[in-house]
């Protein structure tokens, strides 16, 4: 994928999943309702491409910077860490000069890349998660599962340790998908697969929608390597 196109793919994404962040705050959030309004607005400006990108991407940044202070850090996680990782890197490859424009949005990929390995690895040794465990207690346990009656997967602990093995494997394998295209195509098909059953089962939907948004940069990157 060609460097301006992956920068742009990953701007329109990235703009229609803080679009549907702020959409929840305008729901509930009251006090700081004017941020979210004006990262609502900015980002149909982003979605607009005769725009220059950096006029809006910069202010973007600004409202995560006060929604920080606001809430005394990421308070929705990870998401928001992600959220705030793209729009860094996209802010820095829009006003860089280039060499340093494309360091930025590989250090975008690089941080995609980790987070999928990290998350496999911290999986891996824990021994809760090889038997199944983990998954069962969050089943059983947890306030995640979007309605009751996916509490009765905690009573199919071989499938849930297949679908913990599986998740596993996936993610400390993902690093090698750099190998060829079609196996990081096949990697990112799996991963945003994941991230949707996430979504459904224990509505963790922001996360499917912005770590989408950062797999244009790592599908540049594996051309950039390998062209």
């Amino acid at each position: 994928m060609p460097f301006e196109l992956a920068l742009r793919v990953t701007e329109i994404l990235l703009a229609l999943a803080m679009i549907q962040q702020s959409l929840e705050h305008l729901a509930t959030e009251r006090r700081s309702r004017w941020i979210f309004l004006a990262r609502t607005g900015l980002c149909l400006l982003l979605l607009l491409s005769g725009i220059q990108p950096a006029v809006t991407l910069v202010p973007l940044l600004a409202t995560s910077l006060l929604l920080l202070h606001r809430y005394q850090g990421p308070y929705n996680g990870g998401s928001d860490k992600m959220t705030l990782l793209i729009l860094t890197c996209l802010t820095v490859s829009r006003l860089a000069p280039e060499r340093y424009a494309e360091l930025a949005f590989a250090y975008l990929a690089a941080q995609l890349l980790l987070s999928y390995f990290t998350s496999g690895w911290i999986k891996i040794i824990n021994p809760d998660w090889r038997s199944g465990a983990a998954l069962r207690d969050v089943f059983r346990f947890s306030a995640y599962p979007v309605s009751e009656s996916l509490r009765g997967w905690a009573d199919r602990p071989r499938v849930l340790q297949a679908a913990g093995w599986a998740v596993m494997l996936l993610e400390l394998a993902f690093p090698l998908s750099l190998l060829h295209p079609l196996t990081l195509m096949a990697a990112l098909a799996c991963t945003a697969a994941f991230h949707f059953s996430n979504a459904c089962f224990f509505g963790l939907n922001r996360f499917f929608w912005i770590w989408i948004a950062a797999y244009p940069s790592i599908l540049w990157l594996q051309g950039r390597l390998i062209g």
